[in-house]
């Protein structure tokens, strides 16, 4: 069972829960319109239509008209990383990380038509999933930090800060691969299976060492 956090997460002001839902709205309405009619027929005017903004509005939020097809939710991240860094000491750094995840679950369901679709537009257009692996490296690489931030807050002894290592960095990715299986899993068959069981599934057999399984 997770520890109780040192401290409680902040709650985002009005202004930065609206801006954090515009961005969700341009993203899911550029994707819907891919999706319906392919990237290279839908226009930033059409998105910015479908999701009630201006074009001007819409490079406020994405640099360019492929970026919006990319669904990384900001926010998310943000409580991930936010409850990492506030973890008590004495876990296993494995435990922390999926606790982190574990309690974003219900918005992941909730989004399992966005996200088929969103594979959908790929196929049509991989030049995309580059751009996709971009945006999960960075997102990544921050969770490496929130990591290294918890490490060094609960280290035992005085022997100081270091930068984000190796461990900080591997578990990073190994977190968000293992999660990324878990929902393209559950996705496959969600009649089957609820995400929940999939996601402990998953790394009940990372924290096992992947031994190999029994046939």
């Amino acid at each position: 069972m997770h520890d109780v956090t040192k401290t409680t997460p902040s709650t985002p002001g009005l202004r930065e829960r609206k801006k954090r839902a515009t961005r969700r709205a341009i993203a899911e309405a550029a994707v819907r319109l891919a999706a319906e009619h392919g990237v290279e027929n839908v226009t930033v005017e059409a998105i910015s239509e479908a999701a009630g903004v201006s074009p001007r509005t819409f490079f406020n939020y994405f640099p360019s008209h492929d970026d919006a097809f990319v669904l990384v939710d900001e926010e998310v991240g943000e409580r991930v990383r936010q409850s990492v860094r506030t973890a008590a000491a004495g876990q296993a750094p494995l435990e922390v990380v999926r606790y982190a995840l574990a309690t974003e679950l219900d918005g992941f369901e909730s989004r399992q038509e966005l996200w088929t679709l969103q594979a959908k537009v790929f196929q049509r257009s991989p030049h995309l999933i580059h751009r996709s692996l971009k945006a999960q490296i960075s997102d990544e690489r921050a969770l490496a930090v929130a990591i290294t931030d918890w490490l060094e807050a609960t280290r035992p002894d005085d022997s100081g800060a270091a930068g984000p290592g190796l461990f900080p960095r591997l578990l990073a990715a190994v977190a968000q691969t293992a999660t990324r299986v878990a929902l393209e899993s559950w996705c496959e068959r969600p009649e089957e299976t609820a995400l929940a069981e999939a996601f402990e599934e998953v790394f009940a057999r990372l924290a096992q060492g992947l031994p190999r399984p029994a046939e």
